[in-house]
């Protein structure tokens, strides 16, 4: 039988005031106080796993280890099925900048332009399938753990289109729609959503 969560506090293993915000936002309703890792000064671990199970244990992991509060972690990406599932866990890596002297950070449009030129280099047909995925891992102090996997299936296009997104949001067209990501109203994005997928296997196992 799978642990449950009980009330009280939960470390959200994350540095990212909206992850934060839109975490606390599901967990809440069922008695939880929600922690950022970054509020108590925890350290980042380097997410040094190759799938997105591996990652989401590392940071939960080593949340819950360090602050001795159960904790939860999220790994997400982009997967594409022509290129062999990349970029997968290294969908944030593909939008680095850092190689360029003085422009760190993050360039989605770079990202969503490597993507689109690996794809039209197979050729006019090449098939556009392609996934987000989304794994929460839970982690209790003393070693346990529970995690839920979410997808949503879809297909890319080009030039990207919309304004209300992030990341590869303006070139993912969800299955069964015309619209990009980016072009839907968040909460319709957010209802059909990798992070709702795995959060609703979440809470029917926790809160069920």
């Amino acid at each position: 039988m799978t642990r449950r969560l009980g009330s009280g506090s939960l470390v959200i293993a994350t540095h990212n005031s909206g992850k934060l915000k839109e975490i606390s936002a599901l967990l809440e309703p069922h008695g939880l106080k929600c922690l950022s890792a970054g509020s108590l000064g925890l350290p980042e671990p380097a997410e040094t796993g190759t799938t997105f199970v591996e990652n989401a244990l590392i940071k939960a992991r080593a949340s819950a280890e360090a602050s001795g509060i159960v904790a939860l972690a999220d790994d997400s990406g982009l997967s594409v099925q022509a290129l062999d599932g990349r970029p997968g866990v290294y969908t944030a890596d593909w939008a680095e900048r850092q190689w360029f002297e003085g422009s760190a950070g993050r360039d989605w449009y770079m990202a969503m332009g490597k993507v689109e030129g690996m794809l039209s280099g197979q050729g006019p047909n090449v098939p556009r399938d392609a996934w987000f995925s989304c794994v929460l891992a839970i982690a209790w102090p003393d070693g346990e753990s529970a995690v839920y996997e979410g997808r949503v299936n879809g297909a890319l296009t080009w030039p990207p289109r919309g304004e209300m997104g992030f990341g590869y949001d303006p070139v993912f067209v969800p299955e069964g729609y015309e619209k990009t990501f980016a072009e839907l109203d968040p909460a319709e994005k957010h209802a059909m959503s990798h992070r709702a997928d795995a959060f609703k296997k979440l809470v029917a196992e926790q809160f069920g």
